[in-house]
């Protein structure tokens, strides 16, 4: 059970509810603040002072104030009109992860909404529906509007959802499962859009995924020097402490470990006449260690996010006041995820290198492109060129969104994050990357089968193993796509990821 905050939600706790392991309940304490945040509200309305969003309109129109008989038809009116996303739906657990977030935000109790919105989000949540929200639909700044408007519109009994595997109108879901629509009251309709949920949410899936691919990045590596009767040297510790970068430190220490006791280093130990191997193997620790740094930065972003209130105004009952202000621009989440975007593409880069070199006859001591009759055979050889194909999507995805604001609202939103975008470019990158490092453990793994019977490291030896469940040695050409596939699926499983850990 995931409890409810507003101030401890972890990203492993984020999975779990967007894979539906874990029910939802809102924490006692939680329920506290936000009662007395709505209260504040009621009081404010009493007085008949002017509250942006409240008693106005919104954005450009904010100076237009909004007669009390027409505050309820404002908020909706507000979900209706902003519910103008296009493109394919997020899949379910991007919906889960986005409707997860925003009641963990509204939770704080800065929002001046009724305990009401959040169970109903929680109720989608611990019954499993899904409201259909569109891919495309904002830009990150006074929130990601069009996803969380959809949202909303499903909250009001208008839409369609997902529930039990069938697309249905919300109303008969509702009506099904005994809930009550929302009828939203001043200031809710702006409670439930105004955050950075969407792009947050998207981002903590895919930061999680692409900490799985970094550690198979490790291992791939290591199957590569193997394959390459490279040296281990340049990753002894003596070489990390006088360059100590945290991440250089740690994916030294994890190539150490991968590749003890290995047989095949052993027997070039002596009479090798190669000085230095080239960078992609012998910089590994440097540059995985990057992206490891990275990581560390963007996951602290995530986490913060998660557990902050990014609506506006903001409703401070401590200081009896409601204040304006800009915690719904997501630059810092936007900039995060392209910084993500650009190390996962350089992880992705140094891959394709190691298999370029374990394919080139000129370099690697192998048989070309690996082919076991090269000639009358091709071997890996195009299997190298979708690796490139890969990369080349990667590099053009690494543009930043995050500086290509263009203002709306007739210019009152004048700096926007495009952090939507972000989020969803790091997420095709890791996708890419993943493919990417799938074909490099297929190519290693072929280039250590010509050094038997000599063992590699043991860590090389079990990612052996588990490349060899799903495609078998060389003996002729074949179809390589379905053995691609399902090396990525292992990745993303994690098959190779639990190797560096064990």
């Amino acid at each position: 059970m995931v409890e409810i905050t507003g101030a401890d939600l972890s990203l492993e706790a984020c999975v779990k509810v967007a894979s539906m392991e874990s029910q939802v309940v809102l924490d006692e304490s939680a329920r506290a603040g936000m009662r007395k945040s709505r209260d504040f509200i009621l009081d404010l309305l009493k007085s008949g002072e002017r509250v942006y969003g409240v008693t106005t309109g919104f954005g450009r129109l904010a100076e237009i104030l909004i007669p009390e008989k027409d505050r309820g038809d404002l908020q909706h009116n507000l979900i209706r009109s902003h519910s103008a996303g296009v493109g394919d739906p997020m899949n379910e657990s991007e919906v889960r992860i986005i409707m997860l977030l925003r009641a963990n935000s509204l939770a704080r109790g800065h929002s001046g909404c009724r305990e009401a919105i959040v169970e109903l989000l929680i109720d989608f949540l611990n019954q499993g529906i899904h409201p259909m929200v569109p891919q495309f639909g904002s830009v990150g700044a006074s929130g990601d509007l069009a996803p969380l408007a959809h949202i909303g519109l499903a909250l009001i009994g208008e839409g369609d959802v997902k529930y039990q595997g069938r697309t249905r109108p919300v109303a008969e879901v509702l009506e099904e499962t005994k809930l009550l629509p929302l009828s939203l009251k001043e200031k809710e309709g702006l409670a439930l859009i105004n955050g950075t949920q969407a792009t947050t949410g998207l981002g903590i899936l895919t930061f999680l995924g692409a900490q799985t691919a970094l550690d198979t990045a490790e291992v791939a590596g290591c199957m590569s020097l193997e394959a390459l009767r490279g040296t281990p040297d340049p990753f002894m510790e003596e070489v990390q402490a006088v360059r100590p970068h945290p991440g250089q430190i740690e994916s030294a220490a994890m190539l150490r470990r991968l590749l003890q006791n290995s047989e095949i280093r052993e027997s070039h130990r002596e009479n090798d006449s190669r000085v230095q191997d080239p960078y992609c193997l012998r910089c590994m620790p440097q540059v995985h260690g990057a992206t490891r740094n990275v990581m560390k930065y963007v996951q602290d972003v995530l986490q913060i996010e998660a557990n902050s209130t990014t609506d506006n105004p903001l409703v401070f009952t401590e200081i009896q006041s409601v204040v304006s202000a800009g915690n719904f621009h997501a630059q810092i989440v936007s900039q995060a995820l392209d910084f993500l975007c650009i190390s996962l593409t350089d992880l992705a880069a140094i891959s394709e290198r190691r298999i370029e070199r374990m394919l080139n006859p000129d370099v690697s001591g192998l048989p070309a492109f690996l082919a076991p009759r090269p000639g009358l055979e091709s071997g890996f050889m195009i299997v190298h060129v979708t690796a490139v194909d890969l990369l080349s999507e990667m590099r053009i995805l690494s543009h930043p969104a995050s500086v290509d604001s263009v203002p709306t609202s007739a210019g009152q939103e004048d700096h926007v994050s495009m952090g939507l975008a972000s989020a969803r470019k790091a997420s095709r990158v890791l996708k890419c990357l993943e493919y990417v490092l799938a074909i490099e453990v297929l190519v290693a793994a072929e280039g250590i089968q010509h050094h038997r019977p000599m063992k590699a490291g043991d860590g090389v030896e079990k990612a052996h193993t588990v490349v060899r469940g799903y495609a078998a040695a060389l003996t002729t050409d074949r179809v390589y796509s379905k053995e691609i596939e399902r090396l990525r699926e292992s990745i993303r499983n994690g098959e190779f990821a639990t190797i560096v850990s064990g």
